[in-house]
């Protein structure tokens, strides 16, 4: 890569302490900047031997040279300064001693599956790559532009109906009007999805969009029986996930499952698995995924298209179900 140095403004001296390893804070993949492009930049003044995160932020990075005077002269002309090469981000720069990553007893985490298929819950569906690049960038810039509802660890906006967490239901009566342009194209393609006729009506009234921090999951529920009809999809955007299914008996949990939701993947929940397991995002900033760490570093936007039910659920799964748990006390 053929770089401008005067693009960068005030260089700083150096500390007296210099090491092989440059600590970078306002970097990363979580402020839009990938290893990539960090390495390219770096490598203008000698060997960059390794990139790796400095935290679970995503914000700050470790690089890595191969001599000590590589890593004097990158110090000296990027510490403080504004790098056009980066998005003009002002990059802020200490030597660093490099740690040994954390041990994860990965022998004791669950096995997670890649496909619905390993999962083998009836009912649940994953479809990898479901939309473009390009239409994940343009579905998040949509949300983007529009007002987000604070909670305690995420942001949400809702469509169609709004989802009432202190009761975890929706208000019928309570009309937002339909749902937006911009996920029409989404809605298109859930028709294709395994086991949906051509008559099957209007399949979705009602949109929860969700924007997960890095780290930030879900607790373990089942969305409200007589809230919502049989399916609900929920696509992933941005940012990756694993999302745990639990079985509880007499009030216990005695099977567990787990799948990972890879950005554009379009997830369906239906029949057993929508109405009989509870599912979970674990508040993991590193999840385990066939023996290797996949950092969060990213926030993790979530689509969640749902049905809003207007009658009472009528299930197979009634130990589960509020509507018949409710005529069992009439």
């Amino acid at each position: 890569m053929d770089l401008n140095l005067s693009r960068f403004t005030n260089p700083k001296g150096s500390s007296c302490s210099a090491t092989q390893n440059l600590y970078v804070a306002n970097c990363g993949p979580a402020v839009g900047i990938s290893f990539e492009d960090i390495k390219s930049v770096f490598s203008i003044f000698g060997e960059v031997v390794g990139i790796h995160a400095a935290d679970d932020s995503g914000t700050r990075v470790i690089v890595c040279y191969s001599e000590l005077i590589a890593a004097k002269a990158a110090f000296e002309t990027l510490n403080g300064c504004r790098c056009g090469a980066l998005g003009g981000r002002i990059l802020h720069m200490r030597y660093s001693i490099l740690q040994p990553p954390p041990k994860v007893n990965i022998n004791d985490s669950l096995s997670v599956s890649l496909l619905s298929s390993e999962l083998a819950i009836p009912g649940i569906f994953l479809v990898h790559d479901f939309i473009t690049s390009e239409e994940e960038q343009e579905l998040l810039a949509a949300v983007d532009s529009k007002p987000w509802n604070n909670l305690s660890k995420r942001r949400v906006q809702h469509y169609g109906y709004e989802f009432l967490y202190q009761t975890r239901n929706v208000d019928t009566k309570q009309f937002l009007g339909e749902l937006p342009p911009f996920v029409s194209p989404i809605i298109e393609k859930i028709s294709s999805f395994q086991g949906i006729s051509e008559n099957e009506g209007q399949l979705v009234d009602q949109l929860t969009v969700n924007d997960y921090p890095p780290g930030i999951g879900l607790s373990p529920h089942i969305d409200t029986h007589s809230a919502f009809d049989d399916m609900i999809f929920s696509l992933s955007l941005a940012g990756s996930c694993i999302m745990e299914f639990r079985k509880y008996s007499l009030g216990s949990c005695h099977s567990r499952k787990a799948i990972f939701l890879p950005p554009r993947s379009m997830l369906l929940l239906s029949g057993e698995g929508r109405y009989g397991w509870h599912h979970y995002i674990p508040h993991h900033k590193v999840d385990i995924v066939r023996r290797k760490m996949i950092r969060r570093y990213s926030r993790r936007v979530s689509f969640t298209f749902r049905k809003v039910r207007t009658g009472p659920c009528q299930c197979k799964f009634s130990q589960y179900c509020d509507s018949q748990k409710m005529l069992k006390v009439v």
